[in-house]
C-alpha cells in the first residue's frame, strides 16, 4: 500500500485564519485538525472508519467550507479554503471511507 499524505491550509483572507489559519492534513490512517492560536493549539485525529458524513459549501463568490460529521462525536467545520480544494478533499475522503 502506498503512502499518501497531503495538507490543506486555510486562507489568512478569511475569518478566524487571518494569524493562524487551519489546517486539515490527510494521511493513510486519517484527517488531523489542526487550529492554532497564540496561547493554545488544538489538533483532532479522525481516523476514516469515523467518519459519518463530509459536506461541502461552495458559493458563486467567496471562499468554500467543509464540514465533517463523525460517529460518536461533533461536526467539525472548516472555512477558507478554494471550491477546488473542497471537492478534492470531499473526494479523497470518500475514497479512503469507502
Amino acid at each position: 500500500m502506498s503512502e499518501y499524505y497531503k495538507i490543506f491550509v486555510a486562507s489568512r483572507l478569511t475569518a478566524g485564519n487571518r494569524i493562524f489559519p487551519a489546517k486539515l492534513e490527510i494521511d493513510e490512517m486519517g484527517i488531523t485538525l489542526l487550529e492554532q492560536g497564540l496561547f493554545s493549539n488544538s489538533e483532532k485525529t479522525i481516523p476514516f472508519n469515523r467518519i459519518a458524513s463530509v459536506d461541502i459549501d461552495t458559493p458563486l463568490i467567496g471562499f468554500s467550507s467543509i464540514t465533517i460529521s463523525t460517529t460518536g462525536e461533533d461536526e467539525f467545520r472548516l472555512n477558507g479554503f478554494t471550491a477546488a480544494e473542497v471537492k478534492e478533499m470531499k473526494e479523497i475522503l470518500i475514497q479512503k471511507m469507502g
